[in-house]
């Protein structure tokens, strides 16, 4: 049970706020059908990301690791955005909620009708491909046709070197633009807006905590509890999406 009294506070912040810096993590699209990787029975669990050394040391972790990204991608294939997305994508378009800041590498923020401008993807973004030497775009179509015409994984058709999703690998460092405006976005916010993450995973985790002590209200909204429980000023534990219809 949700308790309105809580309810009533968020959304007296939520109105009063100018500088709104949303942060989602895997909670926000489990309620579309994406699952997350923690969860017991995961078939994360069964399709491992393979870490970055493996996947530049080796061809045949390459061909593996395109294996297991295809294998979750048809998973998820027909997911789209969940109510706490929509929520984030009214309060962009408002003018309160001056970016979002994702764990997730879904697209489903962008897919909810964000402009990519206001997103700030920590983990990387697995719509899509890069190549890791001159850093052209790649569509999954194409790579996913060449790859299993042959079994093995395309290389850049422009420079011919090694394509890789555009995603954050295990022992691969974080896009550092990004993390930098993500530090830059929660310093500036009044309220700072977790929905769906158990906030474990460092160094996205440290931005509620930064935020906080530059004087945002944090505001958590989890299932679960999380490490930073204490350091909120309001935890509402529940399913997001009856926290956004009671909103």
């Amino acid at each position: 049970m949700i308790d309105r009294a809580d309810i009533d506070r968020l959304a007296g912040w939520i109105a009063s706020a100018r500088r709104i810096v949303g942060f989602s993590g895997a909670g926000i699209s489990t309620e579309s059908g994406v699952p997350d990787f923690r969860s017991p029975g995961s078939p994360w669990l069964r399709n491992r990301p393979v870490p970055f050394d493996a996947f530049m040391a080796s061809p045949a972790m390459r061909a593996e690791a395109w294996r297991r990204k295809f294998a979750m991608d048809d998973l998820y294939a027909g997911a789209r955005p969940s109510a706490g997305h929509h929520f984030f994508a009214r309060l962009v378009a408002s003018g309160a909620m001056t970016c979002i800041v994702t764990q997730n590498i879904d697209g489903l923020h962008q897919a909810s009708g964000v402009p990519p401008g206001r997103i700030v993807e920590l983990h990387g973004n697995g719509t899509y491909a890069r190549c890791l030497s001159c850093g052209a775009r790649k569509e999954l179509a194409w790579v996913r046709a060449a790859f299993e015409a042959s079994g093995v994984p395309p290389d850049c058709d422009e420079c011919g070197g090694i394509v890789k999703s555009a995603t954050v690998s295990f022992g691969q460092p974080l896009p550092a633009e990004a993390l930098e405006r993500a530090k830059d976005a929660s310093l500036a916010a009044d309220l700072f807006l977790v929905v769906g993450s158990s906030l474990v995973v460092y160094p996205a985790a440290a931005l509620p905590v930064l935020a906080r002590r530059a004087g945002a209200r944090l505001v958590i909204v989890n299932r679960e509890a999380t490490e930073l429980d204490a350091l909120a000023d309001l935890v509402i534990r529940a399913d997001i999406g009856d926290v956004v219809s009671a909103l």
